[in-house]
């Protein structure tokens, strides 16, 4: 912005034109004035603070200082803070502190030092003292964010989401019908579904306390705290409610109990699969979501290059899956994206001259020219009995939802053995206790191995968010614990993300797959029917070529996809 060359008064001066011409083009686009500034000077979030600061005289609130502060939604609903893009705070964390005080204090937050009508109305409505301070917009919304599934949102927000068109027997839920219903559980358990829905929630936790229900969400892999609501009759109550809706025994709470419903949310059909469990303070719920419309949007174009799987092992993985006759495992804990993985598989093999079966518990994706089968144990389909009849149906490649029992793996095997392609999954840890699973399982390991053709074991990484990416670089502790050195970093692009709305602060939005392949030959075959040690199979892995989730992980670090913190989550250092 300015030369060498110049001085002082001249770099004043030009900031002070730089901050008119920002504020006149805000006028005009609606944007926040620092949004404006940012731009037009070209600076980092943390220069276009400073310059504020410096030029309004009003104090900086950073997000992990308003993190530290407890929002009041009673002077501002946080319906009018969304549309303000404010907050008011309170210093005060809990009641002991209060007490040390002679009132709690206030500091009323925006994104705007300038907005002087805002800051007036802040002035009519706040009774008594408080303090002004400002925020980066993204920094005020990735904050107020982390409230979205409140009451008071949701009660404000009025407005139609179209016309109904969810079938007849199918509740519709809308900001609209959450405002207007008088029962506060239906609409509290309503509010909750909308929100988790539009947020890319993949589970809802409903967990009863000893002063009442906490509210989680699952998004990306890792649950965090929604909505905590002091109340043990409500939160009996919304369960009840969530038992009303899957058609389950209101009555009956000393046993699990299992069931699902489906709603019509934004002109389409959302199924949440239910799961109560009793506990100390009451029963818990975990509501699984599936939105079919957008399962069916993925499947049109679901492939292995989706996934974010390397090149290298994504190739492996396709030489696997084509193969005549064989097993292909995939292993990895719940929640990993085995069946993802499974199907981006088939939709890639599918060119209509072979006859491909499905058994899964449930069908979560739908495949045209596939007969797909759901388990029901209930009415006695399990994955043995299904897999039995399948056999009678002259399949070429079948897909196993999963291995759970002895009886299952042992037709799995035999149908891999008699010129059958078997796709399958268990739950084991890595490529390697994959054999010990089916050993405790009492397999014949001759059978096992000689149907075997490959292993895939893989983990979900958070990636991050693109939207808040700033450079990062890790201190020597966090290095030491990743188990990482300078020099395996050393040229890569390491970022971090700072939070905003669209992650909901967390700095981490949407997930890629790491996956590691072990290829079955005879040497390793003979090596796994000799009992050799782990450490000398791994070992023999790596001579032919097989890379460690743990070694694609930091490229990811490397690369700037994801974080050092990440990776220690989900993979263990090699």
């Amino acid at each position: 912005m300015s030369s060498a060359a110049t001085g002082p008064l001249e770099e004043d001066a030009q900031r002070t034109a730089l901050l008119a011409r920002a504020k006149a083009l805000a006028v005009t686009s609606g944007e926040p004035v620092l949004a404006t500034l940012e731009k037009l000077g070209g600076f980092s979030p943390d220069e276009t603070l400073c310059h504020a600061a410096s030029e309004s005289g009003m104090p900086v609130q950073r997000l992990a200082q308003m993190e530290a502060m407890t929002p009041d939604f009673s002077v501002f609903s946080y319906a009018e803070c969304l549309r303000q893009n404010c907050v008011v705070l309170s210093d005060v964390a809990d009641d002991a502190e209060v007490n040390d005080r002679s009132e709690p204090g206030l500091i009323f937050v925006c994104d705007d030092p300038w907005n002087d009508a805002l800051i007036s109305l802040a002035s009519y409505r706040i009774v008594g003292y408080f303090d002004l301070a400002f925020a980066h917009p993204l920094e005020l919304k990735a904050f107020l964010a982390r409230f979205d599934s409140h009451q008071e949102a949701l009660s404000q927000l009025i407005q139609l989401d179209g016309p109904d068109t969810g079938a007849q027997d199918v509740e519709e839920i809308s900001l609209a019908s959450i405002a207007s219903d008088e029962s506060q559980v239906v609409r509290l358990v309503n509010s909750t579904l909308y929100d988790a829905h539009r947020n890319r929630v993949s589970d809802i936790h409903f967990e009863n306390a000893l002063r009442g229900l906490t509210i989680k969400y699952r998004i990306d892999g890792v649950i965090s705290t929604a909505r905590v609501l002091p109340d043990a009759g409500l939160a009996e109550q919304v369960v009840s409610r969530l038992k009303v809706m899957a058609e389950l025994d209101i009555g009956e709470r000393r046993i699990p109990q299992d069931g699902r419903f489906s709603v019509s949310m934004q002109a389409r059909e959302v199924d949440f699969r239910v799961s109560i469990m009793p506990g100390l303070f009451g029963e818990d719920a975990v509501l699984r979501i599936l939105d079919r419309q957008s399962l069916a949007t993925d499947m049109a174009q679901l492939n292995l290059d989706m996934l974010g799987i390397d090149a290298p092992t994504r190739r492996v993985m396709r030489i696997l899956a084509s193969q005549p006759y064989g097993m292909l495992l995939v292993t990895g804990p719940t929640g990993s994206g085995k069946t993802t993985t499974l199907y981006a598989t088939l939709s890639e093999i599918k060119r209509g001259d072979d006859k491909i079966i499905t058994i899964e518990d449930p069908v979560e994706y739908q495949l045209e020219d596939i007969l797909q089968i759901p388990v029901n144990e209930k009415k006695g389909l399990t994955f043995a009995r299904g897999l039995r009849s399948i056999l009678r149906h002259d399949p070429d490649r079948i897909l196993v939802g999963e291995i759970r029992d002895r009886e299952t793996a042992e037709i799995a095997i035999q149908a891999a053995l008699t010129g059958h392609l078997v796709y399958t999954t268990v739950h084991a840890n890595n490529v390697f206790d994959v054999l010990s699973r089916f050993r405790h399982m009492q397999i014949d390991p001759y059978s096992f191995v000689t149907a075997l053709n490959g292993v895939v074991a893989q983990r979900l990484v958070r990636l991050v968010c693109a939207h808040c990416a700033a450079p990062f670089s890790p201190d020597d502790t966090l290095l030491q614990d990743s188990h990482v050195t300078h020099d395996q970093l050393a040229d890569g692009l390491l970022t971090k993300g700072t939070g905003c709305a669209h992650c909901r602060g967390s700095g981490y939005r949407g997930r890629r797959a790491l996956a590691e392949v072990l290829v079955l030959d005879d040497g390793l075959r003979e090596a796994i029917l000799q009992q050799t040690p782990v450490g000398q199979l791994k070992e023999m892995a790596r001579s032919r070529g097989m890379r460690s989730m743990r070694e694609q992980a930091v490229d990811a670090v490397k690369s700037g996809q994801t974080t050092l913190e990440e990776i220690n989550r989900v993979t263990f250092a090699d």
